[in-house]
Order: C-alpha cells, then sequence, then structure tokens
C-alpha cells in the first residue's frame, strides 16, 4: 500500500493528479472508516473546509460537509454564488485567496471548465475539484471507483457502458480518463450523436490502447455489461431549449430493459436522476446508486483526513 503521506498537502484537479496506487490507498481507508465509524473521529479537530459552490450541489457538497464533521474538523463557505462578492464582481482568483486565508483546505465547483486549475494556482492550500463545468469531477471518480470496487470486488477486467448526456458529462469524462489506468476494461458510450463523448477523451482512450466502442441501441448493449453508468441530460449544459427538451428522454431505464442484463451488473449514476432511470427499478437489487452516494462520504473522509496530514 502507498504511503498516504504523499497526498498531504496535495490538490485534486482532476483524477491523474493522483496515481493509481495512491487511490487505492484511499479505498482501503474508506473501507476502514466504512467498518468501524469510530476510525479517524475527531482526527481533523481544528481544521477548517471551505466549502465554495458557485453552482448548485446536493450530494457533492452535503457528502463532503459530512465528512469534514464527522472527522471532527468544521466548513465555512457557501451553496450560492450570489451570497458571495462574485455578484459584485470579484474574480475567482480574489476569492479564491481569502478562503485560502481562513482556511486549510477548499472544495469548490464552478460552471466554468478550468476553474478548478485556476484555483489552485492562487490558491496557498489544498484545492479540491468538485466539478468545473463539463470537465473534470475527481471525487465523483474517486466514488465511482470505490462503489465498483466494493460491489465487484474489482476495477479491472470489466465491461463498463456509459450512457446518456456523454457530451457535457464531466462525471463520464473523469471515471472514464481513471478507468483506463487499468487492465483489461471495454468500454460502451451509448448516446444521441448530439451528445457523443467529446474527442480528447477518445483520444485518451486511444493512445492507452483501451477497447471501446459508440453506439445508440442501450438495449443491445445491456447483456454485455459488468457497470451500467446512467446520466442525466444536463438542461443547464444547453444553449437551446429545444434541443434539450428533444433530446431529455432519449433514454429511460425501466424493469423491461434491466431484464437485458448480467445477474451481477450493477448501475451507477452520479444523480439527481430525473426521468432517466424509472423508479421502478430502485427495489432492483442491482440499482446501487443510493448506496454509490454513501461511498461517496467515506471516500471524501479519506481523502480530507489525507490531504490534511492525518496518518
Amino acid at each position: 500500500m502507498a504511503n498516504i503521506s504523499k497526498i498531504k498537502g496535495k490538490s485534486l484537479v482532476e483524477p491523474e493528479d493522483f496515481s493509481v496506487e495512491e487511490m487505492e490507498s484511499l479505498f482501503l481507508m474508506s473501507e476502514k472508516i466504512e467498518k468501524n465509524e469510530k476510525y479517524l473521529r475527531e482526527s481533523c479537530r481544528g481544521k477548517l473546509l471551505a466549502t465554495l459552490f458557485f453552482e448548485p450541489s446536493t450530494r457533492t457538497r452535503l457528502s463532503f460537509e459530512a465528512a469534514m464533521l464527522r472527522l471532527g474538523g468544521s466548513c465555512l463557505g457557501f451553496a450560492d454564488s450570489g451570497s458571495s462578492s462574485a455578484v459584485k464582481g470579484e474574480s475567482l482568483a480574489d476569492t479564491i485567496r481569502m478562503a485560502a486565508s481562513y482556511a486549510d483546505a477548499i472544495v469548490m465547483r464552478n460552471p466554468k471548465e478550468g476553474s478548478a486549475l485556476l484555483a489552485k494556482r492562487y490558491s496557498y492550500v489544498p484545492v479540491i475539484n468538485a466539478g468545473d463545468g463539463g470537465h473534470h469531477h475527481p471525487t465523483q471518480t474517486l466514488t465511482d471507483l470505490l462503489t465498483i470496487r466494493r460491489l465487484l470486488g474489482k476495477i479491472g477486467n470489466l465491461t463498463v457502458g456509459f450512457c446518456g448526456d456523454l457530451k457535457f458529462g464531466r462525471t463520464v469524462h473523469s471515471l472514464a480518463k481513471a478507468l483506463a489506468r487499468y487492465e483489461k476494461i471495454k468500454m460502451i458510450f451509448i448516446s444521441p450523436k448530439e451528445l457523443v463523448l467529446p474527442e480528447y477523451i477518445k483520444t485518451i482512450l486511444k493512445k492507452r490502447n483501451v477497447l471501446f466502442e459508440e453506439r445508440e441501441n442501450l438495449e443491445k448493449s445491456m447483456p454485455e455489461l459488468d457497470v451500467l453508468y446512467m446520466t442525466r441530460v444536463q438542461r443547464e449544459r444547453f444553449f437551446n431549449e429545444d434541443d434539450y427538451i428533444r433530446l431529455k428522454d432519449i433514454y429511460v431505464l425501466n424493469s423491461d430493459k434491466m431484464s437485458l442484463g448480467k445477474e451481477k451488473m450493477i448501475v451507477l449514476h452520479p444523480l439527481p436522476r430525473v426521468n432517466e432511470i424509472a423508479v421502478e427499478v430502485d427495489s432492483d437489487p442491482r440499482a446501487v446508486y443510493f448506496k454509490q452516494a454513501k461511498y461517496g462520504m467515506y471516500v471524501r473522509m479519506a481523502l480530507l483526513a489525507s490531504i490534511l496530514g492525518v496518518k
């Protein structure tokens, strides 16, 4: 196991900021937390986490705050950019400088691609990217990988299907890049032509000799999948309302489609869902997206403890 102290003081802007070995250390720590709720309790006593959310969030923000509080630390920040000086015209660089003066680490979500990298450049403390536009969402990727590892017992030698908005879906981009570092991974990307995976992600996969296919039909892909990663069509990423309305319900996972999948397949979703997963699917034991959300708290506890230097 890697020395977790290597993560101390590091920022996490995109998945490749941490090695596979470092991520494995976080997963092992997360499992210890899951098994023993007192593990690392009070380990961040006296530490402050700034949560700067310029874009709406439920799971990511609450799981980070829950993680920090469970570690004995405290949180400060905002859940709405309208309550920050950004509405007065303050630059992101200045906001970050100020937050870094008060906190030991910063978690930020921002609708602009590249904002997390900019924050890292101006911060005196570690920055954790909680989503920058359609670019990356690395802590969701840690959540996804931990869920796969815990429920399937491995991350390699799997066929993973991504369905829905692959063009703007930052969780898809981050997870695809991360999975590309594992052995014998095949990816199937299922989307309408208007929402296909960006070329830069496909270029990365090709350079790493990752086997992948692009398709439009979900039903025909179901029997092959070990993991199905559903995503919503994101209204906030569209400039044209008509395009959103036309595409928003193009894929709906229901019981009939689930019947085509493997017995041990798992269904993930970064949430929130809208109409892309029917409520009837929730009772299927292969639907693990709410369990996935809880794993997100565990891995964020491990991440914060490691970045802030807890041994």
